[in-house]
């Protein structure tokens, strides 16, 4: 019986042996990555060296391996490699928050490549501006060229577009706020991250933040915001300032930390008109949800009426007549040119929707009175009276005169062009005038009932 002992003994020490022999050939095939790293890219491997990745022994390997049949695999040194990491690669470990980037807002990014704005820059700007421009943001299609040292296409790499479509066919690409090779926390929670995007004449959420309440707390305060914690909960973990991350993905101590962004948006304010999201009443609520760690039920109950009535008023005031006077234009058959953009109105409509009248939909979201109104609202309503309107009555289409016309006059929103500066007083100290804004509110008020989440 004892010699029976001794020799599984032997036999078990055996296999013990053999794996971590084999173990060890792994790691030190792996280690060979950083030798070189280190020195042919000093400052790529010490991102990695400070990183979590490495603390937990992940190495270049683990994340950088292919199969031999991979699209963009190609032999380095004694291993298959893709120069490219994808979702499909950071779901091996993380397979929770890829699996909410899957269905977020942020990997349809890349859709781009098929909407108006991608024929502008590409047929009218040109590619390089394309490539270097837009899908810089919002991703590309990554090609593979089979001469290229790194099997990837140059006009497609480098990119970390946040909506980039990849070879294996995931979408999206995580160091776009995770930056390699440090995945910092503590920068992807910092607003100058989401900044690289969310910035400009369309959307520029990033400087609205920061003339807000909360970009003023963040940036006084940032010492004191713990943004390179493990544990990340508004109101208890921190509480002098929101980020972009806490609002749109942070903990609260009803919600975990997401990373679909959509999850708290309760409107769409990208199209010309502005749509409200599936479930939005939801996600409406969970955006209170977060107000709420830091702001009492009557102030967020506030804001929300405040701003909705902003992109209540862009949508009847101007939105949705502009729209109304395109289509008008476009059935007329009066347009000179069939090719998109080839006609001044076309431009004047465009900047109206998506530069102006987003800007000011923004700046109510995220309480920048600046975007809201001198950015936004004034920029609205000048160019639709006096740029927009005079390019639509120009082409004397009896439809477009006639709804132009009939609007002027009968629509209390906007026949003050009617009006003497006298009877424009009298309304306004009547109360007339804002009577029929009060409506604006009235209507979002009822389709905007508090939730209880």
């Amino acid at each position: 019986m004892q010699q029976r002992h001794i020799a599984w003994l032997l036999i078990l020490g055996f296999f013990m042996a053999t794996s971590v022999q084999a173990q060890d050939d792994v790691f030190a095939g792996k280690g060979r990555c950083m030798t070189c790293h280190k020195a042919t890219s000093p400052g790529l491997y010490r991102q990695w060296l400070g990183s979590k990745h490495s603390t937990m022994s992940v190495t270049c390997y683990d994340c950088h391996r292919a199969d031999k049949d991979d699209p963009d695999a190609f032999k380095h040194g004694d291993f298959y490699i893709a120069t490219l990491v994808t979702p499909k690669d950071c779901a091996r470990c993380h397979p929770t928050e890829v699996g909410q980037v899957k269905i977020s807002l942020h990997a349809t990014a890349g859709d781009i490549l098929e909407t108006p704005d991608s024929y502008m820059v590409n047929v009218i700007g040109g590619l390089p501006a394309m490539i270097a421009g837009c899908e810089s943001c919002h991703g590309n299609r990554i090609k593979i060229d089979p001469k290229s040292p790194n099997k990837l296409a140059r006009e497609s790499w480098p990119n970390s577009g946040i909506g980039r479509i990849n070879p294996d066919g995931s979408k999206g690409s995580c160091n776009a706020c995770h930056s390699r090779h440090s995945f910092s926390k503590a920068q992807a929670r910092r607003p100058e991250t989401c900044g690289k995007c969310h910035l400009g004449p369309d959307h520029p959420q990033k400087e609205i933040y920061e003339e807000s309440k909360h970009g003023i707390a963040f940036f006084t305060h940032q010492d004191q915001m713990h943004l390179d914690s493990d544990r990340w909960v508004v109101g208890e973990d921190y509480f002098e300032a929101p980020t972009c991350v806490t609002c749109h993905m942070g903990a609260t101590k009803q919600q975990a930390a997401t990373h679909d962004v959509g999850q708290r948006l309760s409107w769409t304010l990208r199209p010309a008109i502005s749509e409200h999201k599936a479930d939005w009443q939801k996600k409406r609520g969970n955006m209170k949800d977060v107000c709420q760690a830091c702001h009492g039920k009557d102030f967020v109950e506030g804001h929300f009426y405040q701003f909705d009535g902003v992109v209540n008023l862009y949508d009847e005031k101007f939105a949705k007549p502009a729209t109304q006077i395109m289509d008008l234009l476009r059935q007329s058959g009066k347009m000179e040119h069939n090719a998109e953009f080839s006609n001044d109105i076309e431009w004047i409509y465009w900047e109206l929707w998506h530069h102006e009248g987003r800007r000011a939909r923004h700046g109510a979201a995220m309480m920048g009175p600046d975007f809201t109104w001198w950015k936004g609202m004034y920029e609205v309503a000048k160019n639709f009276y006096f740029k927009f309107l005079p390019a639509a009555k120009a082409y004397n289409d009896p439809a477009v005169n006639r709804y132009i016309d009939n609007m002027l006059k009968n629509d209390p929103m906007h026949d003050w062009m009617d009006k003497s500066p006298e009877e424009l007083k009298q309304k306004m100290q009547s109360g007339e005038l804002e009577n029929i804004y009060r409506e604006l509110f009235k209507e979002t008020r009822a389709t905007h009932a508090p939730n209880n989440h």
